[in-house]
């Protein structure tokens, strides 16, 4: 009786969403009082999806009942992405200019920086030693980034880093960084390699300071023939 329900299934749902039925996909049972038929869904911008009617009936009665009429996603069904908070939706690269991006309340990453004394003599030259500043990096801060500047495009594991014996850490065109992130990190100068870029001291690329020169580069050992002083004529036709 359950199974065979599919006419009464198909019924529910156009008296529920109108003409939107679309071919029977079956049957399943879900216990011995209930049952599920599926029908695909004709609903623009639902593409995939199905129509699923519960069906019930205790074991002995005449006739079922419609439990239930949903719309869910098929195998095939185009699903929204999950959803996200705005916060967490910012990734890096979506600054573009004119945006403004707060800082998240209460962000770990940031500390009380030096409050002004008012002492002019060392409000002066506080800032020589980075100080002056409302918020500076934590601890924390600081050991998130160096991760993520350890496992970045610019690390030790990178593919360019593995393609090459040199490491940044003896490089000429490194700038290593202040504070305790210049133990790790530099910045190197390098227009033709990873210019302006915070690098692993692991890192190292073919422009490497001491990379030698190739063999061959230089003048020729000979002068060049010089082909412009030869006379082209054309071959006598043959007899």
């Amino acid at each position: 009786m359950l199974a065979g329900a599919a006419e009464e299934a198909r019924a529910a749902v156009v008296e529920f969403s109108g003409d939107t039925v679309g071919d029977y996909l079956g049957v399943s049972l879900e216990d011995p009082s209930a049952a599920t038929h599926r029908f695909l869904a004709d609903v623009p911008g639902y593409g995939g999806w199905q129509w699923a009617v519960v069906v019930a009936g205790y074991p002995g009665a005449g006739h079922v009942t419609v439990s239930e009429v949903v719309l869910v996603p098929g195998p095939t069904a185009l699903l929204a992405p999950e959803w996200l908070p705005w916060a967490e939706r910012v990734r890096p690269g979506d600054l573009s200019p004119g945006d403004l991006l707060a800082p998240p309340a209460d962000d770990p990453r940031l500390v009380p920086g030096y409050t002004l004394s008012g002492d002019p003599g060392v409000d002066e030259s506080a800032p020589e030693f980075g100080f002056g500043r409302k918020q500076v990096l934590s601890p924390w801060g600081r050991a998130v980034a160096a991760e993520r500047w350890h496992e970045g495009e610019y690390g030790p594991e990178s593919a360019m880093a593995r393609s090459t014996k040199r490491a940044c850490r003896d490089c000429g065109y490194l700038v290593p960084l202040s504070g305790s992130l210049g133990t790790l990190f530099g910045v190197c100068v390098n227009e033709l390699s990873a210019d302006g870029q915070v690098v692993d001291f692991g890192y190292g690329c073919g422009a490497h300071s001491d990379t030698p020169a190739p063999a061959g580069t230089g003048s020729p050992l000979y002068e060049p023939y010089d082909d412009g002083v030869i006379e082209v004529s054309e071959n006598p036709a043959p007899a």
